[in-house]
């Protein structure tokens, strides 16, 4: 089993941000292979499914960003995983605008839901794709709370359809493999 988060904020008011490029990819996944992400559970929505013959648990944690560890502690907890089936999807703004990056481990950089997640669960030894929203110009907090700009978005779309294909890759090969396929982009 492995269980796939999604990160960004809850809300409407947040929708099509920078920071919810992790809600998008989750979202997209949950339409390609029909799985319902309704279902209240652990401070997140989550739904279940089958993908590449792997049970899926995907999530979107509701706590808001920074606070996005005490979702995904609860939920490693209590499906009992071992870190290396824990896959963390969500925006980078050190990595080129639409580029996705796939690593094994690492530390938060300047994410603060990541810096949460990885203080909560007292460990970084999780595979994480980051998706490229590029340097902010202005503010941070401004910057990924705004939205992608017109001629950005079939970018963004585009990354969001490779992050997908990576998480399967994930599923029916292994991390590795698809570092090799998709960090090369």
């Amino acid at each position: 089993m492995y269980i796939v988060v999604g990160l960004g904020n809850p809300g409407k008011k947040y929708s099509g941000t920078k920071h919810n490029i992790g809600f998008e990819t989750i979202d997209y996944m949950a339409r390609k292979y029909d799985i319902k992400v309704i279902k209240s559970k652990h401070k997140a929505l989550i739904g279940e499914g089958i993908i590449e013959n792997e049970k899926v648990i995907f999530v979107k944690p509701q706590t808001f960003m920074n606070l996005s560890g005490e979702s995904v502690m609860k939920i490693v907890n209590y499906y009992d995983i071992p870190l290396d089936k824990l896959i963390l999807i969500y925006d980078d703004i050190d990595t080129e605008l639409g580029k996705i990056r796939i690593r094994k481990k690492g530390s938060a950089g300047t994410h603060n839901g990541m810096k949460n997640i990885i203080y909560l669960l007292n460990d970084d030894n999780f595979t994480r794709i980051r998706i490229g929203i590029g340097k902010p110009s202005r503010d941070l907090v401004d910057y990924v709370l705004s939205g992608f700009k017109k001629e950005e978005i079939p970018l963004i779309e585009e990354s969001v359809i490779t992050a997908s294909n990576a998480v399967a890759s994930i599923l029916k090969d292994d991390v590795d493999k698809a570092m090799n396929l998709y960090n090369k982009r």
